[in-house]
C-alpha cells in the first residue's frame, strides 16, 4: 500500500484496516480520551499548558500502539487531517457501541 488515498470515502476503511487488532484500537482510545479531557481541562482551568500534554498523549499512545501492535506506520505520516478526523470518529463509534459495522465492512473490502 502506498499510503495514499484519492479521498476520505477511500481512507476511512484503509484506516480501520490498519486499526484491525483490539489492543492498537485500546491504545487508540486511551491517548484519544486522555487527549479530550487535557483539552477540557485546559478550557476549564484556563490553563493552555495543557494543551501541548493533549497532543503528546494522543499521538504517544496512537504511535506507540502502531509501533508494537499493529507494526505498520500510522496514517498521520500520509494524511495528517483525515488521521485526525478518523481517530474522533473511531473513538466516537467505539463509545457509542457502533463501530463494529464499520470494522466488518472495511475488512470485507
Amino acid at each position: 500500500m502506498d499510503g495514499r488515498s484519492p479521498n476520505y470515502a477511500a481512507f476511512w476503511p484503509r484506516y480501520l484496516r490498519e486499526h484491525a487488532r483490539p489492543r492498537t484500537r485500546g491504545l487508540h482510545y486511551v491517548g484519544t480520551g486522555l487527549a479530550l479531557a487535557l483539552l477540557a481541562a485546559a478550557i476549564f482551568l484556563g490553563d493552555w499548558r495543557f494543551v501541548p500534554a493533549a497532543v503528546v498523549s494522543g499521538y504517544l499512545f496512537a504511535w506507540v500502539a502502531h509501533a508494537a501492535v499493529e507494526r505498520n506506520r500510522p496514517a498521520t505520516f500520509t494524511h495528517p487531517w483525515w488521521s485526525l478526523i478518523s481517530d474522533f470518529r473511531m473513538f466516537g463509534l467505539w463509545i457509542t457501541g457502533r463501530l463494529k459495522p464499520h470494522l466488518d465492512e472495511a475488512a470485507r473490502e
